[in-house]
Parts: C-alpha cells; structure tokens; sequence
C-alpha cells in the first residue's frame, strides 16, 4: 500500500504499455529494435508521465543486455565515467549478452562536459546511450552526441489512452481492485492529468488516501475537483506544480494579462527554474499565440533567449520581463498554427501526391525531356513580380489551410492575396 500506485502499475512488456503507438506499436521503430534485440542509441523527448523511463526499463526486461541507470540531477562526470568502465568490462566479458545499456534519465541537465565525457563510449559502441529529457535536445544535448543518437519524440497521451488507463489501474491493480471503484464522470480526471498518466494514477492515489472508513470510492468531477483543491501538494508530490505554473504562465500570456503574466514568471524566478527554459517558453508562445498578429514578437522573444545565454542571472530577469510584458500585451492571432496543424491533416489524409511536373527542378538532360520543369512561369519575368499559376499538387483541388485573422497586420496580407489571386484559385480547384 506504501508503494505508490504509478509504481504499481508499470508495465513490464510493451503488451502492457499504453500510447506512443507510432513508437512502439507493430511494426513501429522501437518494437522492431526490441524484438531485433540490437538496440541503437536515442534519445526519448516528451513531457513528463508519458512513458520514457518505462520504455527503457521494458527494453532491459525484453532485451536481458546488462542495463545501468543514472540520473543526471545526481550524477557527476566522475560517477559517469567509473560506470563506463563498468561497461567496457561487460563489453568484454565472456558471458555478456549484449551490448550494455546506459539509461540516463533527464540527460538536458548534464552539462557540456558530462555529455563530453559520455562520447568516445558512445562512439566507439561500448555502450547504448538511452536518454530522457522533457526539454528539446536541440538545444540542451550537444551537437556531437546527438549526431551520435537518434531522437524519438513522445507524445501526451490521448484520452482514450488515460481511459484505458483508468479502466486497468481499477480492475488489476492488487489494492484499487478490491475497492469496487464506480466510475461516473471522467472530464474534470481526464483535464487535470493533462496527457500525463502519472498524473492520472497520482490523483487516484490522491483520492484513495482520502477515502473515509468503509465510504464508496466513487470518481466524478465534483470529488475529483475537491480532492485536488483540498490537497494540491499531495497531488504535487513529484514536483508536477512546476508544469501547473507554466501552463499559468503561457495562458497568461495568451490571454494578454501582463500583470499575471509577470506574477508567474517571479513565481517561476524565485522556484529556481532554468532561465534557458522560460525564454524557450516565451519563443514558442511568440510563434504561437501572437504570431503573424505582431511579427516582432517572435524576433524579440528569440532576442531574449540569446541574451538569456549571455548574461545569465541575476540581470537575465530584466530581459525576460521586457519580453513577457511585449507579449501579453501584443494582439494576438494563431492563424500561421491552425494552418500548419490542418495541413498536417490533410497530408496524413491525402498521402504522397506528386510534384507537378512544372514545379520540378530538370537538373539532366533525361529529366528535361521527360517534361520537369516545362511550362514553369517564373514570377520575376512578370509585371509586379507575380504571375497566377497551380502550386498544389493536380488532384488536391487547392484547399485553403490558412485564414487570416481578426487583426490589423494580417487583414493587410488577406487584402494582398485577395488583389493577387481573386476567385483564379477557386475557379482551378472546380
């Protein structure tokens, strides 16, 4: 009972683990390596609670290839390096099964020459580096370790996997089974977890502990919502509230309130966060709340974050609340973000259609006679640096993935695009 339930209920076979399907499901990359047994170095990216730890702990199940763990929040370049001399003795060990596997859990907080010193192993093949990082490698790994292992990035849970979820932690675990859990409603369990199955197990535990002598263990939004109102660091207990407070903050942005706004970024400040962190925040808020409503919103949040790497704290708070304040109270439009998710809809939909033949480059004489490039117009040879012709591909019926927004800057693109184009574009997709 003292074990807590996300404990509990980890899987220990990739039958047994829920989401990231185009990771692990049949015929996916990682399942294929697993059933393989010959396990390449990569790097799991994603949110907390979605299932990084125990995909590595099911690969050192399945694959039985002696297997380390370190955390980089605890771990020096010494301990690093007397655990790669571990592996290079199992490496060339008689009885070893395999290559060894080291799993290091939030790498993007080893700095540059504790990731130095994990190289030459890495590279040489004495080890399989499998790391995990909610922050994007790009910037937190460097360059020569990451050419060195692949990045896999892992999705927030769908509900209907936190409902599967639910529907286990209920009927198998050893202690929730036995308490007849009735199920009524599920919206305010399924927001608060977030996509995040720790989260959900965590607020069941939550809920179990504050179960009265022989009183019905029932979820529903009313209790679920009181539960956590009652006891929200219980809820906290593996330092989620971090991820509550950026959500504060984003949204606070979004909703352009730059005195709420500010409040979450001390609140932020004085809880110790990574200043890197924040601005890489404020960068993707720029790109996707204001967007094409205020373009220099973007260029100044990226400012910020080069500053943030030059002068460090104390003073990197002053830039970053100069960049949170122009952005709360910049006018907002996520019209570039709908148009890149839709079109990634409609690619998923429509698969592979072909370039047109106009739009191909003929670099050989082959080519040009099979018709690439012939009949391009190109728009510098026309009056005003513009001509219509077809950019989509022939069968695709020109849909429309971008529509401006309410707001001065893009009404100006609209009224260009409409005196370029008119109705020729509708006309073509008839």
């Amino acid at each position: 009972m003292n074990e807590p339930l996300a404990e509990r209920m980890r899987p220990t076979t990739l039958d047994d683990y829920i989401g990231q399907k185009h990771l692990v499901g049949e015929g996916a990359v990682i399942r294929r390596m697993i059933e393989s047994g010959n396990i390449s170095s990569f790097i799991l990216w994603g949110p907390p609670g979605v299932g990084k730890t125990t995909l590595a702990k099911i690969i050192a199940e399945q694959t039985q290839v002696p297997f380390y763990t370190l955390s980089a929040v605890t771990s020096g370049v010494k301990e690093v390096r007397d655990l790669l001399e571990r592996c290079r003795a199992d490496a060339s060990s008689v009885f070893s099964k395999g290559r060894p596997v080291l799993f290091i859990d939030e790498i993007h907080r080893f700095n540059k020459s504790q990731q130095d010193s994990l190289l030459g192993a890495v590279e040489n093949g004495t080890v399989t580096l499998i790391g995990a990082t909610t922050e994007n490698p790009s910037f937190e790994v460097i360059r020569p370790l990451l050419s060195r292992a692949q990045v896999y990035v892992l999705k927030p849970l769908e509900n209907n996997d936190l409902l599967e979820l639910l529907q286990r932690a209920i009927t198998k675990d050893r202690v929730l089974s036995q308490k007849g859990v009735k199920v009524e409603e599920t919206e305010a369990l399924l927001r608060f977890s977030g996509g995040d199955a720790r989260k959900l197990l965590n607020i069941l535990d939550l809920m179990l502990q504050a179960l009265g002598e022989g009183e019905p263990f029932v979820i529903n939004d009313e209790l679920v919502t009181e539960r956590l109102q009652q006891n929200p660091m219980a809820f906290d207990k593996d330092g989620e509230m971090h991820y509550d407070i950026i959500s504060a903050f984003i949204k606070s942005i979004r909703g352009s309130d730059p005195d709420a706004a500010i409040y979450w970024l001390a609140r932020l400040i004085a809880g110790g966060e990574d200043p890197k962190f924040i601005a890489r925040r404020l960068v993707i808020s720029a790109s996707e709340d204001i967007g094409l409503a205020n373009p220099n919103a973007l260029l100044l949040a990226n400012a910020t974050f080069d500053t943030i790497h030059k002068i460090g704290w104390p003073e990197g708070r002053i830039p970053l609340a100069e960049c949170v304040i122009y952005l709360a109270t910049s006018p907002k439009s996520n019209s570039a973000y709908m148009a890149i998710n839709t079109a990634l809809q409609y690619v998923e939909q429509t698969g592979n259609m072909p370039v047109p033949l106009h739009l191909r480059n003929a670099p050989t004489k082959l080519m040009e006679q099979m018709g690439y490039g012939c009949g391009y117009k190109y728009a510098h040879d026309y009056p005003g640096n513009f001509v219509r012709q077809k950019f989509m591909p022939e069968k695709s019926g020109n849909p429309q993935f971008w529509n401006a927004a309410d707001n001065a800057q893009e009404a100006k693109m609209k009224q260009r695009m409409d005196a370029l184009w008119g109705e020729w574009r509708q006309q073509q997709g008839e």
